[in-house]
């Protein structure tokens, strides 16, 4: 089935252009904010699917994959034969082929073989050289296949380590592009100009002209969070923080002993009613402070029924800085230990969030429920109060 395509000089503005005549076989792009990398993505792989290519899109996670995956089927329905939802695949009556896969799993892609592989936000997987080298390369070699990378950095990870290995490349097959918001021609220049003036240097950077800061917005400092890592301690709790669960997250219940070592650390996913019996065995007589936000407020003040010392926290962008602030001292100032391990990439991973000139800091991939059970554990150990025995 033949098929006629508009010309992309009439679809992409001219930075996207002078990007794609330059194309290697596996292209790394740091871009700015808003050049429009991902519809860029969007395009290359609606294009290679229709001419009878095998694509796979990938994203760090399902919240990235989402709008993206939303909007490619929303532009090939006409030309779509099967939209397979469960297995996130789209083929097309060209037999041309789109697959979606979350980078959450390291071994997403693997066994397949694609023509075009398509990376969206390649910035935010912290894993991206090991799914690289290991599962998805091999699936480009039955078809001689490519790979564009594209994202704003975080840092100087893994996307930054694959674009430095692309800029030394002397084979011809690596490539990368750096390339500013301003670049588009879409966005006023005065917007770029107010963001200069109004965000901290390396954020505006990182953020508009794709130049990765070294720890990537992250508040506690990459090398502060790895001083940290220590053994799983053995005493007995002092302290408790509790982050209860929301929507597909955990319940993350973390302890610190009398020196500041994490000696309790418990994850789970369970009904509000299970939840609520196993805080109650786990904290006992210890001061914990548990995040109270929404549904967490009734959970908190059964708690106080049987446990005295615990306190609700309620999660606002103010209250969230600033318990965020204290953890940042601890972290920095080596007052605390914890295993290494998910918590340690949970405190990697987070970063600021950048929105309409304003900057605020959380995960910016993945969960957080573990640095926000630490951060609490945190606030825990410098409000805690002793315990008053009554007696009659």
């Amino acid at each position: 089935m033949r098929i006629q395509l508009h010309p992309l000089s009439s679809i992409l503005h001219p930075s996207q252009m002078t990007v794609d005549k330059a194309l290697a076989r596996f292209s790394v792009l740091e871009i700015g904010r808003r050049w429009g990398k991902t519809t860029y993505g969007k395009v290359k792989a609606q294009r290679a699917a229709i001419n009878r290519r095998k694509v796979g899109w990938f994203a760090p996670t399902y919240k990235y994959l989402a709008d993206p995956m939303r909007d490619i089927e929303r532009a090939l329905a006409p030309v779509t034969a099967r939209m397979d939802r469960v297995e996130k695949r789209l083929e097309l009556v060209t037999r041309g082929v789109i697959d979606f896969w979350s980078l959450e799993d390291i071994d997403a892609g693997r066994g397949r073989d694609y023509d075009l592989i398509v990376v969206d936000e390649a910035g935010f997987v912290p894993h991206l050289l090991e799914w690289w080298r290991n599962a998805a390369r091999p699936t480009l070699s039955d078809r001689r296949g490519t790979a564009l990378f594209l994202g704003t950095p975080k840092g100087t990870g893994d996307f930054h380590r694959l674009f430095t290995e692309a800029e030394g490349d002397t084979t011809g097959e690596m490539r990368a592009f750096r390339i500013g918001t301003s670049q588009n021609p879409h966005i006023p220049s005065d917007e770029v100009e107010a963001a200069r003036r109004s965000l901290p240097p390396e954020v505006f950077l990182q953020e508009y002209e794709g130049i990765p800061a070294e720890d990537g917005g992250n508040p506690f400092g990459l090398d502060a969070i790895r001083s940290c890592i220590g053994e799983l301690s053995t005493a007995a709790p002092e302290c408790w923080g509790v982050d209860l669960a929301k929507s597909q997250d955990y319940t993350v219940a973390l302890a610190l002993d009398k020196d500041g070592a994490v000696c309790r650390l418990e994850r789970w996913q369970a009904p509000w009613s299970v939840t609520r019996e196993r805080l109650a065995r786990t904290i006992g007589d210890k001061p914990a402070q548990i995040d109270s936000t929404g549904v967490g407020d009734p959970i908190v003040e059964d708690l106080r029924k049987v446990c005295r010392r615990v306190e609700g926290f309620k999660f606002t962008s103010q209250s969230k800085q600033q318990l965020m602030e204290g953890l940042q001292i601890a972290v920095q100032g080596r007052d605390i230990r914890y295993p290494d391990g998910w918590l340690r990439a949970e405190l990697e991973a987070f970063g600021y969030r950048y929105s309409g000139r304003t900057v605020s800091y959380e995960a910016t991939a993945g969960h957080d429920d573990g640095v926000c059970a630490l951060a609490l554990a945190v606030h825990a150990r410098r409000q805690r109060k002793p315990l008053i025995m009554k007696v009659i």
